[in-house]
């Protein structure tokens, strides 16, 4: 990172976000599923576009991060979600609507 108006330089591994890999259109629709609360119609009404192209945008996106995830490996919140699934005798338990939320937030 470097400022040019006074020359000076920082250089590091920074952490990027998964969001901030994924193509400009995806961030943006993004932020308009997010201030629309995740409701498509409603999106569907701004843009003008019909229901199935938003639906159809919101499944590129999805794939897009299932892919940032995938590329990234293994993180701190993913190795956390793993031992959310299993118990001590490594069977699979259900997670409880808040360890779910909890990933959730996690990944993004």
């Amino acid at each position: 990172m470097a400022c040019s108006r006074c020359e000076v330089a920082i250089e590091a591994d920074f952490p990027v976000c998964r969001l901030a890999h994924l193509p400009t259109e995806h961030q943006r629709f993004i932020e308009m599923f997010v201030l629309a609360g995740g409701n498509l119609k409603e999106i569907a009404q701004q843009t003008g576009v019909s229901y199935p192209t938003i639906r159809s945008r919101l499944q590129k996106v999805i794939e897009a991060l299932r892919e940032e995830i995938r590329k990234s490996g293994p993180t701190r919140g993913n190795v956390l979600d793993a031992l959310l699934h299993f118990d001590d005798s490594g069977k699979n338990k259900t997670a409880s609507v808040a360890e779910s939320a909890s990933r959730l937030i996690k990944r993004i």
